[in-house]
Protein backbone atom coordinates (compact mmCIF):
# COMPACT_ATOMS: atom_id res chain seq x y z
CA UNK A 1 0.00 0.00 0.00
CA UNK A 2 1.37 3.81 -0.86
CA UNK A 3 0.00 7.15 0.86
CA UNK A 4 0.89 8.60 -2.76
CA UNK A 5 -2.22 7.22 -3.98
CA UNK A 6 -3.73 10.11 -6.82
CA UNK A 7 -7.62 10.36 -6.99
CA UNK A 8 -10.34 9.29 -9.96
CA UNK A 9 -10.72 12.63 -11.32
CA UNK A 10 -14.44 12.34 -11.52
CA UNK A 11 -14.96 9.68 -8.59
CA UNK A 12 -12.54 10.84 -6.06
CA UNK A 13 -11.60 7.26 -5.61
CA UNK A 14 -7.54 5.89 -4.63
CA UNK A 15 -6.04 4.91 -8.05
CA UNK A 16 -2.52 4.70 -7.52
CA UNK A 17 0.39 6.99 -7.95
CA UNK A 18 1.63 7.58 -11.65
CA UNK A 19 4.25 5.16 -13.02
CA UNK A 20 6.31 5.35 -15.89
CA UNK A 21 4.68 2.92 -18.64
CA UNK A 22 7.74 2.36 -20.65
CA UNK A 23 8.35 -1.74 -20.86
CA UNK A 24 11.33 -3.35 -19.20
CA UNK A 25 13.82 -4.90 -21.18
CA UNK A 26 14.19 -8.49 -21.45
CA UNK A 27 17.41 -10.17 -20.23
CA UNK A 28 20.24 -10.09 -22.16
CA UNK A 29 23.05 -12.68 -22.71
CA UNK A 30 25.74 -9.99 -20.89
CA UNK A 31 28.62 -10.79 -18.81
CA UNK A 32 27.71 -9.47 -15.66
CA UNK A 33 31.58 -9.03 -13.59
CA UNK A 34 32.26 -9.00 -9.84
CA UNK A 35 35.07 -9.27 -7.53
CA UNK A 36 34.64 -12.73 -6.85
CA UNK A 37 33.63 -14.37 -10.18
CA UNK A 38 31.13 -13.88 -12.99
CA UNK A 39 27.74 -14.76 -14.07
CA UNK A 40 27.37 -15.33 -18.31
CA UNK A 41 24.32 -16.85 -20.12
CA UNK A 42 24.34 -20.44 -19.85
CA UNK A 43 25.70 -23.11 -22.57
CA UNK A 44 25.99 -26.47 -23.43
CA UNK A 45 29.69 -26.58 -22.63
CA UNK A 46 29.02 -25.59 -19.12
CA UNK A 47 27.58 -29.44 -18.59
CA UNK A 48 30.65 -31.02 -17.75
CA UNK A 49 31.66 -28.01 -14.92
CA UNK A 50 28.19 -28.35 -13.56
CA UNK A 51 27.93 -31.90 -13.67
CA UNK A 52 31.14 -32.49 -11.75
CA UNK A 53 30.11 -29.99 -8.79
CA UNK A 54 26.46 -31.44 -8.50
CA UNK A 55 26.92 -34.97 -9.11
CA UNK A 56 25.51 -36.92 -6.09
CA UNK A 57 24.37 -34.02 -4.26
CA UNK A 58 20.88 -34.75 -4.35
CA UNK A 59 19.09 -32.56 -1.57
CA UNK A 60 20.10 -29.59 -4.36
CA UNK A 61 17.35 -30.84 -6.07
CA UNK A 62 14.73 -31.77 -3.39
CA UNK A 63 12.35 -28.33 -4.06
CA UNK A 64 13.19 -27.75 -7.59
CA UNK A 65 9.70 -27.73 -9.18
CA UNK A 66 10.23 -30.40 -12.34
CA UNK A 67 13.54 -31.27 -12.29
CA UNK A 68 16.96 -33.52 -11.03
CA UNK A 69 18.27 -34.98 -9.03
CA UNK A 70 19.56 -36.68 -12.37
CA UNK A 71 21.17 -40.81 -12.82
CA UNK A 72 24.25 -39.35 -14.75
CA UNK A 73 25.58 -37.16 -16.75
CA UNK A 74 23.86 -37.93 -20.22
CA UNK A 75 20.76 -36.79 -18.63
CA UNK A 76 22.00 -33.27 -17.06
CA UNK A 77 23.34 -32.70 -20.12
CA UNK A 78 20.27 -33.26 -21.92
CA UNK A 79 18.40 -31.40 -18.78
CA UNK A 80 20.84 -28.19 -19.37
CA UNK A 81 21.26 -28.17 -22.70
CA UNK A 82 17.60 -27.60 -23.39
CA UNK A 83 17.78 -24.92 -20.81
CA UNK A 84 20.07 -22.80 -22.84
CA UNK A 85 17.33 -22.53 -25.22
CA UNK A 86 14.76 -21.26 -23.34
CA UNK A 87 13.60 -17.15 -23.18
CA UNK A 88 11.66 -17.43 -19.43
CA UNK A 89 13.78 -18.73 -17.81
CA UNK A 90 16.51 -17.03 -18.83
CA UNK A 91 19.51 -18.92 -17.35
CA UNK A 92 22.93 -17.63 -16.55
CA UNK A 93 25.98 -19.99 -15.71
CA UNK A 94 27.90 -19.09 -11.81
CA UNK A 95 31.93 -19.08 -12.55
CA UNK A 96 34.77 -19.02 -10.64
CA UNK A 97 37.66 -16.36 -11.27
CA UNK A 98 39.28 -19.51 -13.20
CA UNK A 99 36.23 -19.85 -15.37
CA UNK A 100 34.41 -23.05 -14.09
CA UNK A 101 31.48 -23.26 -13.93
CA UNK A 102 29.63 -23.87 -10.39
CA UNK A 103 26.07 -22.88 -10.40
CA UNK A 104 22.88 -21.85 -12.38
CA UNK A 105 20.54 -18.89 -11.88
CA UNK A 106 17.80 -17.99 -14.12
CA UNK A 107 15.25 -14.39 -14.32
CA UNK A 108 12.10 -15.84 -15.01
CA UNK A 109 8.59 -14.80 -14.85
CA UNK A 110 9.03 -11.55 -17.04
CA UNK A 111 6.53 -9.80 -17.50
CA UNK A 112 8.33 -6.07 -19.20
CA UNK A 113 4.81 -4.34 -19.27
CA UNK A 114 4.33 -4.53 -15.64
CA UNK A 115 8.25 -4.10 -14.69
CA UNK A 116 8.45 -7.68 -12.71
CA UNK A 117 10.71 -10.04 -13.18
CA UNK A 118 12.13 -12.74 -10.40
CA UNK A 119 15.13 -14.57 -9.61
CA UNK A 120 14.91 -18.55 -9.52
CA UNK A 121 15.71 -21.86 -10.61
CA UNK A 122 18.93 -21.50 -8.21
CA UNK A 123 21.09 -23.87 -8.40
CA UNK A 124 24.30 -23.80 -5.65
CA UNK A 125 26.56 -26.62 -5.81
CA UNK A 126 28.23 -27.15 -2.68
CA UNK A 127 31.66 -25.46 -4.21
CA UNK A 128 29.39 -22.11 -4.20
CA UNK A 129 27.22 -22.28 -1.10
CA UNK A 130 28.03 -20.39 1.56
CA UNK A 131 30.99 -18.65 -0.50
CA UNK A 132 31.70 -14.45 -1.10
CA UNK A 133 30.78 -15.19 -4.81
CA UNK A 134 27.28 -17.07 -3.78
CA UNK A 135 26.33 -13.40 -2.66
CA UNK A 136 27.91 -11.49 -5.18
CA UNK A 137 25.19 -13.53 -7.64
CA UNK A 138 22.63 -12.17 -5.83
CA UNK A 139 23.97 -8.66 -5.93
CA UNK A 140 24.84 -8.73 -9.66
CA UNK A 141 21.63 -9.92 -10.80
CA UNK A 142 19.33 -7.14 -8.60
CA UNK A 143 21.66 -4.63 -10.18
CA UNK A 144 21.61 -5.73 -13.43
CA UNK A 145 17.66 -5.91 -13.05
CA UNK A 146 17.01 -2.95 -11.62
CA UNK A 147 19.94 -0.57 -13.40
CA UNK A 148 19.96 -1.89 -16.82
CA UNK A 149 16.92 -3.94 -17.59
CA UNK A 150 14.40 -0.89 -15.83
CA UNK A 151 12.52 -3.48 -13.66
CA UNK A 152 10.29 -2.27 -10.43
CA UNK A 153 9.61 -5.10 -8.90
CA UNK A 154 12.22 -7.96 -8.16
CA UNK A 155 10.56 -11.13 -6.80
CA UNK A 156 11.70 -14.56 -4.84
CA UNK A 157 9.29 -17.34 -4.65
CA UNK A 158 10.07 -20.94 -2.94
CA UNK A 159 8.20 -23.91 -1.55
CA UNK A 160 7.29 -22.68 1.45
CA UNK A 161 9.11 -25.89 3.27
CA UNK A 162 12.07 -24.56 1.75
CA UNK A 163 13.83 -23.03 5.12
CA UNK A 164 17.25 -22.32 3.55
CA UNK A 165 15.55 -20.75 0.88
CA UNK A 166 14.10 -18.89 2.89
CA UNK A 167 16.25 -17.46 4.80
CA UNK A 168 18.49 -16.51 1.76
CA UNK A 169 15.63 -14.54 0.44
CA UNK A 170 15.80 -12.57 3.93
CA UNK A 171 19.41 -12.13 4.49
CA UNK A 172 19.50 -10.56 0.65
CA UNK A 173 17.10 -8.21 1.85
CA UNK A 174 13.65 -9.48 0.48
CA UNK A 175 10.60 -8.31 2.16
CA UNK A 176 8.45 -11.77 2.63
CA UNK A 177 4.80 -10.77 1.44
CA UNK A 178 3.13 -13.86 2.20
CA UNK A 179 2.55 -17.74 1.42
CA UNK A 180 -0.13 -18.09 -1.86
CA UNK A 181 -1.64 -21.85 -0.42
CA UNK A 182 -1.93 -24.90 -2.89
CA UNK A 183 -0.30 -22.84 -5.12
CA UNK A 184 1.20 -25.69 -7.55
CA UNK A 185 2.01 -29.14 -7.30
CA UNK A 186 5.17 -29.95 -7.54
CA UNK A 187 6.36 -34.12 -8.13
CA UNK A 188 3.43 -35.38 -7.12
CA UNK A 189 3.30 -32.76 -3.58
CA UNK A 190 1.05 -30.03 -2.59
CA UNK A 191 3.48 -27.12 -2.57
CA UNK A 192 2.51 -24.05 -0.32
CA UNK A 193 4.38 -20.79 -1.70
CA UNK A 194 6.72 -18.13 0.20
CA UNK A 195 6.59 -14.86 -2.00
CA UNK A 196 8.94 -12.39 -1.21
CA UNK A 197 10.23 -9.45 -3.34
CA UNK A 198 12.56 -6.10 -3.95
CA UNK A 199 11.09 -3.08 -5.37
CA UNK A 200 12.79 -0.14 -7.39
CA UNK A 201 12.43 1.85 -3.85
CA UNK A 202 14.63 -0.16 -1.84
CA UNK A 203 16.88 -1.15 -4.42
CA UNK A 204 19.40 1.56 -3.06
CA UNK A 205 19.53 0.25 0.68
CA UNK A 206 20.05 -3.18 -0.49
CA UNK A 207 22.55 -2.36 -2.85
CA UNK A 208 24.40 -0.40 -0.23
CA UNK A 209 23.97 -3.21 1.99
CA UNK A 210 25.55 -5.80 -0.33
CA UNK A 211 27.98 -3.57 -1.76
CA UNK A 212 29.44 -3.05 2.00
CA UNK A 213 29.13 -6.86 2.22
CA UNK A 214 31.36 -7.71 -0.41
CA UNK A 215 34.00 -5.70 0.10
CA UNK A 216 37.22 -7.15 0.75
CA UNK A 217 38.03 -5.05 4.09
CA UNK A 218 34.57 -7.24 5.73
CA UNK A 219 36.80 -10.75 5.32
CA UNK A 220 39.67 -11.89 7.42
CA UNK A 221 42.75 -13.53 6.82
CA UNK A 222 40.92 -16.54 6.67
CA UNK A 223 38.33 -15.07 4.17
CA UNK A 224 35.51 -15.08 7.00
CA UNK A 225 32.72 -12.39 7.25
CA UNK A 226 33.55 -9.88 9.85
CA UNK A 227 29.96 -8.22 9.60
CA UNK A 228 26.67 -10.58 8.54
CA UNK A 229 25.04 -9.52 5.21
CA UNK A 230 21.46 -9.04 6.65
CA UNK A 231 23.07 -7.05 9.69
CA UNK A 232 24.47 -4.62 7.28
CA UNK A 233 21.01 -4.02 5.72
CA UNK A 234 19.51 -3.28 9.45
CA UNK A 235 22.43 -0.49 9.70
CA UNK A 236 21.36 0.56 6.20
CA UNK A 237 17.60 0.81 7.06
Amino acid sequence: MTDTSERHPFTGQPIGPPVDGTPARRPEPVVLEGRYGRVEKLRPEHDADLWNVVKGHDPIWTYMSAYGPFANFAAFSEWLMARTKLDDPYSYAILEPDGRAVGIATLMEIRPAMRVIEVGHIVYSPALQRTPLGTEVQYLLARYAFETLGYRRYEWKCNALNAASRRAAERYGFTFEGIFRQHMVVKGKNRDTAWFAITDGEWPLRKAAFERWLDPENFDAQGRQKTRLNAQASQGA
